[in-house]
């Protein structure tokens, strides 16, 4: 039996939280951080950071853009205060949002009226979204971002609904799962992405029972001792919550080999300075580790907060934004 050492991982990410993040790694600082202080929730110890929090939470404003059409989080600051450059990413406003929620802020300064409207600006004609208004890729991950912005602001009005149904209808594979747009290769992240998104707007139903059993037949064959991503690939412990968060939200996880899955998580945990690898004997990383406590919440492992599968958040600070809804809408 492989013991689980939960407080090795709080020092490894409370290490990284501490320590400053290479520039090498710009392009995603601000949902490095999102994994860094989820994964802490998910450990219930929000409170090691607790002297930083204002200062965390400053520092996810600072990075939000407003003044072009493009409005919405950056994930790093070097040109937030040049016009020309400041411009939001659908992705790392999607992890800002979720930061300052499990940081307990109230969104007072989240500008909601302008990043509802960029979203208008995002979608494309085919219902899938770009990650940035000066063009980049456009696939199912900016969808999922899409609709969790949506979900958490309390405002769909940037979306066209069916249209995000229509591509993710027509990203259905002959094998059952769910690609990265129409014609590409199932994988797991986007299927989650895409499953999560029908949750998230209540269009689960739109599925037909047929492409609801091939596509929970496709991700349990996804299942050797850990989660792959695709078929013939390795296990890969990040998949622990893709795969297993979206049978969560289609309510077959019990269909799960969940003994022989944890032993494969928890094999992976480093034993030297915490965290968790990507496989076995690897290096660890935040977004493996992240992932990894993720996925074992889903287990219910012991001392760790439930995630919500579909916001990718733990129950206590989901609680909070329904709160914040509460107040907003007067109720």
């Amino acid at each position: 039996m492989i013991l689980f050492k939960p407080k090795l991982h709080i020092q490894h990410i409370n290490a990284i939280l501490k320590h400053q993040l290479p520039k090498s790694v710009d392009a995603s600082r601000v949902t490095l951080a999102y994994f860094a202080l989820s994964g802490l929730d998910i450990l219930d110890k929000l409170d090691v950071i607790q002297e930083n929090v204002e200062g965390y939470i400053n520092w996810v404003y600072h990075l939000l853009c407003l003044q072009n059409d493009a409005a919405g989080f950056q994930n790093f600051a070097t040109f937030n205060n040049i016009e020309y450059y400041c411009s939001g990413h659908i992705a790392a406003t999607y992890s800002a949002l979720n930061i300052l929620l499990i940081l307990g802020d109230d969104l007072s300064r989240v500008n909601k009226d302008s990043i509802i409207k960029s979203l208008k600006l995002l979608q494309l004609e085919d219902g899938s979204f770009m990650g940035s208004g000066s063009g980049s890729e456009n696939d199912m991950r900016f969808v999922y971002c899409a609709a969790s912005i949506s979900y958490i602001l309390d405002d769909w009005s940037g979306i066209n609904v069916d249209k995000v149904v229509d591509f993710i209808l027509k990203s259905v594979s002959y094998d059952g799962g769910i690609g990265q747009g129409p014609n590409l290769e199932s994988h797991g992240g986007s299927t989650y992405c895409a499953i999560a998104t029908l949750a998230l707007t209540n269009k689960l139903h739109k599925l037909s029972s047929s492409q609801t059993h091939n596509l929970i037949a496709w991700l349990l064959r996804l299942q050797e001792t850990g989660f792959k991503g695709r078929p013939n690939k390795e296990n890969d412990t990040c998949y622990t919550f893709w795969v297993g968060a979206t049978l969560k939200l289609l309510e077959s996880y019990d269909l799960v080999n969940k003994k022989l899955l944890k032993n494969f998580v928890l094999s992976s945990q480093d034993f030297r300075v915490g965290g968790f690898s990507k496989w076995p004997s690897y290096e660890p990383d935040i977004l493996h580790t992240y992932f990894s406590l993720a996925g074992l919440s889903l287990m219910k492992m012991e001392k760790l907060n439930e995630i919500v599968p579909s916001l990718n958040m733990t129950q206590r600070a989901v609680g909070h934004l329904m709160d914040l809804h509460k107040k907003w809408r007067g109720t």
